[in-house]
């Protein structure tokens, strides 16, 4: 049972996952420094303030407080748009210029052309 449990451990799988999740939490930590360092004070130059989670209202002694959802919004939109222009868009493009290019594919009209041309230098022969 020991060995099954040590087997189970050792599985390829599973120590890929927990790799995997180390280090999304290490890339979490270091996005969200980069939001709140340096996109949030952006923000706040534009909007006049970086949080707004002191927005309430009270209706029959309830509070409720969207300025922390919206907060979050714009937390997860910066943060969302930071990915994208940050990680993804440059990843995509060195994915891009490290692959061969493909063939460029031959149009119709060309494709008939070529067809004419080889069905002239067979009657020439």
């Amino acid at each position: 049972m020991v060995k099954e449990f040590r087997d189970f451990l050792m599985r390829g799988n599973l120590v890929e996952l927990a790799v995997a999740f180390v280090l999304g939490l290490a890339f979490a930590a270091l996005v969200t420094s980069f939001v709140d360092g340096l996109i949030m004070p952006i923000v706040a130059m534009i909007i006049g303030r970086p949080d707004f989670s002191d927005l309430t209202f009270t209706i029959n002694d309830a509070v409720f407080r969207y300025g922390a959802f919206i907060t979050a919004a714009i937390t997860f939109v910066t943060t969302a748009a930071a990915i994208f222009f940050f990680v993804v868009k440059p990843m995509n493009a060195l994915k891009a210029r490290m692959t061969a290019p493909a063939a460029e594919e031959a149009t119709d009209e060309e494709r008939r052309h070529q067809e004419l041309l080889a069905a002239l230098e067979g009657l020439k022969r």
